[in-house]
């Protein structure tokens, strides 16, 4: 079995520094293969709130820990608009990571992170040719067993939270093509701050075999309808738990968990699952 932590949303500088030192101490306990952060290190990419997401990176990986990260929309500048333009994610190459779409092998999974955040739009997210150029060439060197699995900021699909409608990632029939032509598995976001996970069948009608992922914020103090939370995930052969650790009582718990395994060509939740400890 594999293991993924999925944050997302941190937020340094709008973040609390409790929730900051409970993900530390969960993720030291889960044991992880690999931590996948889906973008939104910084609430104004300001390069203070740039160090604190760096000592926070620096911390894991002291500690052992593997990361993979993306940027999102929240870390170009917004009103800087001089950098925001000519250099929009300089700080974030400076502190986070200088690879905007990293990947990550490891047993049985394939992990690769996308790049969505733009200068253009300010809360939205795109994906350009170039980029699914990319994903079919780094998934067609991957073993075809592998469990291939997107990370991005921006949902590919669009999704119900609560009464609206989160926008689906610009350009999507590009997405979606490289996602079913590359033998994706599951898809990674944030961006909404709501937790979720469902198959892609049940978002759009053309979508192949998928699974749909989304982390809530792990540590901003910022939320929509839900407490801040992440997630894990236990892949094996064929099937996947996805569990949210949410915050209750002063620290991460893991409050709801779904097995799914792929079958008829799309996959299937199991009921019941137990949460990942």
């Amino acid at each position: 079995m594999t293991r993924l932590v999925h944050l997302s949303d941190l937020h340094f500088g709008a973040h609390d520094e409790r929730l900051v030192e409970a993900v530390d101490r969960q993720v030291d306990v889960l044991k992880p293969d690999l931590i996948v952060i889906s973008g939104d290190f910084t609430q104004r990419a300001k390069t203070e709130q740039f160090r604190d997401a760096c000592k926070f990176l620096e911390g894991l990986r002291e500690r052992g820990h593997e990361v993979l990260g993306v940027p999102g929309n929240h870390d170009v500048p917004l009103y800087d608009v001089l950098r925001r333009f000519l250099s929009p994610l300089a700080r974030y190459r400076r502190f986070i990571d200088e690879t905007l779409c990293p990947f990550v092998e490891l047993p049985g999974v394939a992990v690769l992170g996308i790049n969505t955040a733009r200068s253009l739009t300010f809360k939205d997210g795109r994906i350009n040719k170039d980029q699914v150029a990319f994903i079919r060439e780094t998934f067609a060197r991957t073993p075809t067993e592998a469990m291939r699995v997107i990370v991005t900021h921006h949902p590919l699909f669009a999704l119900k939270v609560g009464g609206e409608t989160e926008r689906a990632i610009g350009r999507q029939e590009l997405a979606l093509d490289a996602v079913e032509e590359s033998g994706v598995d599951m898809v990674l976001a944030g961006h909404a701050h709501h937790a979720s996970s469902q198959d892609a069948g049940d978002l759009v009608t053309r979508s192949g075999g998928v699974l749909v992922v989304q982390a809530g914020t792990a540590t901003s103090t910022r939320v929509r309808e839900q407490e801040q939370s992440f997630n894990t995930i236990d892949i094996a052969e064929r099937s996947a738990t996805i569990t949210v650790h949410a915050w209750k009582s002063g620290e991460f718990k893991p409050t709801d968990a779904q097995r799914y395994e792929w079958r008829d060509g799309r996959w299937r939740i199991l009921q019941p699952a137990e949460p990942a400890q």
